[in-house]
């Protein structure tokens, strides 16, 4: 593995610092090593990302049979309307080259004879998603991204260090305050340039396909400082999650219905085609709501996903890890029905950036699912998710490097490390006074169970404004917990309350229904009024533009 913290007192000189170890994070930190030194933060294990558990595959036109065109076309199609065409151009120009970069540091993509293998899914009307590992896409381009990183001898890894906050010094960053979770020791790092890579924040759901450390830090980090937020009320959920006794929401990639997986409700009927002409490989919002739709009509908290028509062994070596999985909880997807339902998987919205990962605070950068360049518009298209960590973290990679870094250091302090006041940022906190009590472990997890479910229950697929007020309502009665001696859960709960107060307050203000925003009051899209993009930052009411 790449160097890692030593047990000893951290260093505090470095160039740029990136926080996550995911696709985006790696790939920035590769491009930043010929600058300086650079610190890469993960708040838990280092390969501990969604990029990690991403099956589908990466999306790129490098077939014989595919056009760059094409996939600009599919991913303005699926994006209705709000995608960014100068961010998606670049994407699906630049990504084959990068793509190509990471087969020639090693990545082992699946192959049919001599040729890369290609799959579809949803959305895409050309088969361009490269696969590897048949179901382990995420994880062999990690391991590939960490050994191109050793080669580079400027890199290191500091693994179960959470990130608190962003420390500004009259608008413009200057370092972080963060917990080492080994120590349980608050420190500050001064450093000028930093990038948010923190991935998603599908932890704020109860249903959801994301990793525990989902929790929507970077999101809260940025907005607590200042940042400008965009998108937030988009919320893609994936179709097709486990949905069996016992078993996590554990994802099962759409490259199960490219390959010919179809849906049945629980009477066994295909319903997909009663929805859109694209029946199971529609767009992720559509099937979505056809699958609640036919679980509401039927009475059930579940459909099918049916397998049994392909290949067994085809099925096994094309899907090893998901057949494995699925055997775990007494499920053989080659002859067995999978139940499945929809659950939180992606956020289009994010922290606003440029092409080149800038944010509206000077020297922060993000790149991945944190960040909101547009390129997602309302609804993003399959596997379009890696490629756009690719990509993006490569450019904020370069525009970071070429910051001019300060001449000199600020003066380093003597004092304490300042403890930081998310109490001021949580709504409805007020002013908690020296004597509040911290909360304990248990009641951490309640309240967070509590913001999940609200969520779910009433920010969820389906939206109204009446539901959506009741959940801001909700959210500003809870009690947010003391931080005069954080920890990682408890700050997690702020985050995550922080993250479901902007999601509910950016839905609400978007009174029509758009890519994978569905408001059943305002159930038609109003482009005269509404295809622009909501913007949020801190004290401020949600704009549109």
């Amino acid at each position: 593995m790449v160097a890692t913290r030593a047990k000893s007192r951290p260093s505090l000189r470095v160039d740029y610092l990136v926080i996550g170890s995911g696709i985006a994070g790696l790939r920035a930190a590769i491009e930043l090593a010929a600058a300086g030194r650079v610190l890469v933060l993960s708040k838990v294990a280092l390969t501990e990302s969604a990029t990690h558990y991403a099956q589908g595959g990466i999306a790129a036109a490098l077939s014989d049979e595919d056009e760059i065109g094409l996939h600009y076309q599919d991913t303005l199609n699926a994006g209705d309307g709000l995608c960014n065409a100068e961010v998606v151009k670049v994407l699906v120009e630049e990504g084959p080259r990068y793509i190509q970069q990471l087969i020639d540091w090693g990545t082992r993509f699946d192959r049919q004879g001599t040729k890369l293998a290609f799959t579809r899914e949803g959305a895409h009307s050309r088969s361009r998603v490269l696969h590897a590992r048949g179901d382990s896409t995420g994880r062999e381009i990690v391991r590939a991204l960490f050994a191109r990183a050793r080669t580079l001898g400027k890199i290191e890894f500091w693994p179960n260090i959470f990130t608190i906050d962003l420390l500004l010094d009259d608008g413009r960053l200057w370092g972080v305050c963060y917990l080492d979770e080994e120590t349980h020791t608050l420190h500050t790092l001064e450093v000028p340039t930093v990038l948010l890579a923190t991935g998603g924040l599908g932890q704020v759901y109860s249903e959801t396909t994301n990793p525990e450390v989902a929790t929507g830090d970077g999101v809260a980090i940025a907005y607590r400082a200042g940042a400008l937020l965009r998108d937030l009320e988009f919320v893609q959920f994936h179709p097709t999650a486990l949905y069996a006794p016992g078993a996590p929401r554990f994802l099962l990639t759409e490259a199960l219905r490219g390959e010919g997986a179809v849906l049945q409700n629980v009477e066994l009927e295909r319903f997909m085609s009663g929805y859109h002409a694209a029946a199971e490989l529609a767009p992720r919002d559509i099937v979505s709501r056809a699958i609640i739709t036919e679980m509401h009509r039927t009475g059930s908290e579940l459909v099918y996903l049916d397998l049994t028509r392909l290949d067994p062994e085809f099925v096994r070596k094309r899907f090893p890890r998901i057949y494995d999985t699925c055997l775990q909880y007494n499920l053989d997807i080659t002859t067995d029905l999978i139940p499945v339902r929809p659950a939180a998987h992606y956020a289009m919205g994010g922290i606003r950036t440029d092409l080149w990962g800038r944010t509206s605070i000077p020297g922060l950068f993000a790149a991945g699912e944190v960040a909101c360049t547009g390129v997602h518009g309302a609804n993003r298209l399959a596997s379009n998710s890696l490629l756009e960590g690719l990509v993006f973290g490569a450019q904020a990679g370069q525009a970071m490097a070429e910051t001019p870094l300060p001449r000199q250091r600020r003066a380093r302090s003597m004092t304490p490390p300042p403890r930081p006041e998310l109490e001021a940022f949580l709504p409805g906190s007020g002013n908690l006074g020296a004597d509040a009590s911290a909360i304990q472990t248990g009641e951490i997890e309640a309240l967070i169970r509590d913001v999940r479910q609200t969520m779910w229950n009433k920010v969820g697929i389906v939206r109204t404004g009446q539901e959506l007020r009741e959940a801001l309502n909700h959210f500003q009665r809870l009690q947010p917990p003391s931080l005069r001696d954080p920890s990682r859960r408890t700050c997690e709960f702020a985050n995550l309350l922080i993250v479901a107060h902007l999601i509910a307050q950016s839905a609400l203000a978007r009174e029509e229904s758009r890519g994978s925003h569905y408001r059943s009051d305002f159930p038609f899209k109003g482009d005269e009024r509404w295809r622009k993009h909501s913007l949020i930052a801190h004290n401020q009411p949600v704009a549109f533009g």
